[in-house]
């Protein structure tokens, strides 16, 4: 049988990010949002207006997926979308005041159920400097796998 720590680096991270988006989407389910959704409210939280792409990166949900989503969350008020002023093929999509008023409801949930977690690993941010510095590595260009011809032959 498998233990916690014999299980690889991909699994555990999955795993916990899989239980920690269960905790999220039990949370936004509250306030009638999804977890694809309160991404979407993030990045537009800035207010400057991001194209497409961008936003479905930071959402992770594929180009169409992320269109169906948009139009929903227009039809609820909650984004609109307007040609750029600079570069009027790009469109840009922003956070509506419904919208607006939905992340920071969302966001201090989230906040005080993070802050919670935080306090129950006993970590003072440790955690997601180690993930933001495992990311970087991770799409760093020295991050290219190695080949079987890198991996030194055993003796």
């Amino acid at each position: 049988m498998l233990t916690e720590s014999s299980r690889d680096l991909a699994h555990q991270l999955s795993r916990a990010e899989r239980l920690l988006s269960g905790r999220m989407s039990a949370l936004l389910e509250n306030e009638h949002c999804t977890l694809e959704e309160w991404r979407v409210l993030t990045i537009l939280s800035d207010g400057q207006g991001h194209i497409m792409t961008e936003v479905a990166d930071f959402a992770m949900v594929p180009a169409p997926t992320l269109t169906k989503l948009m139009d929903r969350m227009v039809s609820e008020g909650l984004v609109y979308r307007r040609a750029d002023d600079r570069d009027r093929r790009r469109v840009l999509a922003y956070l509506a005041e419904r919208g607006r008023a939905l992340h920071n409801r969302a966001a201090a949930a989230l906040a005080a159920a993070e802050a919670e977690l935080t306090a129950r690993l006993g970590d003072a941010g440790d955690l997601s400097r180690w993930l933001t510095r495992l990311a970087d590595v991770l799409t760093a260009p020295a991050a290219v796998s190695a080949t079987a011809a890198d991996v030194p032959a055993s003796a």
